[in-house]
């Protein structure tokens, strides 16, 4: 049997300081259940060639990707995890769930999640597109979070990815040292429990195995914002936790551009 994989991104989170705070238990509890490792980006330290070296496997210099302007990109030659996972074995369904639009709107700047229509026509691969950009990412956030808690429940795909950018947007707006960041923390981890509970119940239900995998893209200076070079701005995290099969053994010495072969291997 193999393992189905849930990719969950949490843009703009500074882990230490959201456990810390209490703001984040269910995040805390995979944490100090599961695999941990820290993880160091490389600047430019913005989402959009953060996420592509998470999503593909590559590196700035390869997905071209140098700001959130996506200019001359290379996306199309460096297929994300879902696709590589597609590609590997057709059999494969896959899912993701955004917000932040480059990521799987193809009418966009990227993006990063190709569009595959023809398997999306098959049912084979799903795409739920939303703009937190434009109508905040509060409410954004909430229908991400329904919608991939229905696509666990129902259709089990078996590669996901769904992504949270509230945190993001708070300490852009407030700071990451003042109460709506962490606020808008405590609102991701509950949409975390509602899908760790929805995985935890399918792998126990229908005997499924299921490895759950957190990362984030980079930090904030305190006053709020990023891309620059400091310690706080380039740290990220990557926890997995397996349900219904044990933990990833797997190096804790890890780069961001290593989570897309980690996760195909589990695949294996």
């Amino acid at each position: 049997m193999k393992t189905k994989i849930l990719l969950i991104g949490i843009d703009g989170l500074i882990l230490d300081r959201a456990i810390d705070s209490g703001s984040a238990p269910t995040l805390a509890s995979l944490k100090a259940e599961g695999f941990y490792a820290p993880l160091l980006v490389d600047p430019p330290t913005w989402s959009g060639p953060i996420w592509s070296t998470i999503l593909t496997g590559t590196v700035n210099n390869q997905h071209g990707v140098k700001d959130n302007r996506f200019h001359g990109h290379n996306l199309l030659f460096f297929p994300d995890l879902l696709s590589q996972a597609y590609y590997q074995d057709q059999t494969t369904t896959t899912f993701a769930a955004a917000g932040w639009p480059p990521l799987v709107d193809p009418r966009g700047l990227g993006p990063i999640i190709h569009e595959r229509s023809e398997q999306q026509l098959t049912y084979m691969h799903r795409v739920i597109v939303r703009d937190g950009e434009t109508y905040g990412y509060k409410a954004i956030d909430a229908e991400i979070n329904t919608a991939a808690v229905f696509a666990v429940e129902k259709f089990g795909h078996d590669v996901n990815f769904v992504y949270f950018c509230g945190a993001d947007e708070a300490g852009h707006l407030h700071g990451v040292l003042e109460e709506p960041y962490f606020t808008a923390i405590a609102r991701i981890d509950g949409y975390l429990a509602r899908l760790e509970a929805a995985v935890t119940r399918r792998a126990e239900q229908r005997d499924e195995q299921w490895l759950i995998v957190v990362t984030t893209d980079h930090g904030h200076v305190d006053e709020g914002g990023h891309g620059g070079d400091s310690d706080q701005e380039r740290a990220s995290f990557l926890i997995a936790v397996g349900r219904g099969r044990p933990n990833p053994d797997w190096d804790i010495d890890q780069r961001p551009e290593n989570i897309v072969k980690l996760l195909l291997s589990e695949r294996q």
